[in-house]
């Protein structure tokens, strides 16, 4: 099952306190070679396919687009996790992409890590709804920590045939 969910004011948005040790990046100058390792270290487990025969030009493109904001998370000097924004028409902003490395799955780290996320859209310029979806691929917790963090569910769909 596909989740498709929303947020559609900031007033909606239930923040987790912030990890002490958690700092938040922005990838600036864009690197394509980074952000296609971090969909693969993250995504490997929750079966993200979509993007890998994605050519080097492709990643290039997507990645220097002004319409995509990738930021990493980090512990110390040690990369956690990572989130990728796309500023859409009528002022949507997607969670294209977000989670964290294998090993940092069960830390606490998720719900801070979306709360960045989040707050980091709200601060794209006339932002009127921020969307993501899940699906039960994903993590058993990701839909969870999506309406925890105040993300109404707004349409499902069933699962694709494998």
């Amino acid at each position: 099952m596909t989740y498709h969910l929303e947020l559609l004011h900031p007033t909606q948005f239930l923040p987790t306190p912030p990890h002490p040790q958690l700092s938040i990046y922005q990838i600036s100058p864009p690197d394509p070679q980074l952000s296609l390792e971090l969909y693969q270290k993250v995504g490997g487990a929750w079966k993200w396919t979509d993007r890998l025969p994605w050519s080097p030009q492709q990643w290039h493109q997507h990645t220097h687009s002004p319409n995509t904001i990738t930021t990493i998370a980090k512990i110390e000097n040690q990369t956690v996790g990572y989130f990728e924004l796309q500023n859409q028409p009528d002022h949507n902003v997607e969670i294209l992409y977000f989670g964290l490395l294998p090993e940092f799955i069960g830390k606490k780290l998720g719900g801070p890590l979306l709360s960045a996320a989040i707050s980091q859209a709200w601060q794209i310029p006339q932002t009127k709804r921020i969307w993501v979806h899940t699906c039960t691929d994903d993590h058993q917790h990701a839909l969870a920590n999506y309406q925890a963090r105040g993300f109404k569910i707004f349409k499902t769909e069933p699962a694709p045939p494998p």
